[in-house]
């Protein structure tokens, strides 16, 4: 089934996705890159797990817009998986606002915002696989070829 926000057939928000999960991941990596290093923080290791969590923010705010527009076309039968998945990443997004808050306000403690980062990586997980359950199951976002 096609999606409303798409160009030229091929949905927007699966484009916009991946960077915001890049930043994430990355901000996650520098994060224990830094932990590994035992440099006092705040040091380039924090500052570009700072700055890449803020583009994977940004990114995965933009993914929303034309993730909203498709969620309203669904049908009934996925809309409820598409509202799980929609919640649950809107609820990391939520950790790395409160994430790069800390950060901003503390950039020398980042023992809960590691633990912030963690838990929203695992919840990526839970929501990549219900985003990959309305693409191979109900077929979102594909379109049959005449």
């Amino acid at each position: 089934m096609r999606t409303p926000a798409s160009i030229a057939g091929h949905p927007i928000h699966p484009m916009l996705v991946p960077i915001a999960i890049g930043g994430f991941v990355i901000s996650l990596v520098f994060d224990i890159v830094c932990a590994a290093s035992g440099a006092a923080v705040p040091n380039v290791y924090s500052q570009v797990a700072y700055y890449a969590m803020l583009a994977g923010i940004v990114a995965a705010l933009a993914a929303a817009i034309p993730g909203l527009v498709d969620l309203l076309s669904l049908p009934e039968g996925i809309r409820k998986t598409a509202l799980t998945h929609m919640a649950v990443n809107l609820t990391v997004v939520v950790l790395y606002v409160v994430n790069a808050w800390l950060r901003h306000s503390n950039p020398s403690e980042l023992k809960v915002p590691i633990w912030l980062s963690v838990i929203a990586i695992l919840l990526l997980l839970v929501s990549g696989w219900l985003g990959g359950k309305m693409v191979y199951e109900a077929g979102v976002g594909v379109h049959d070829t005449p």
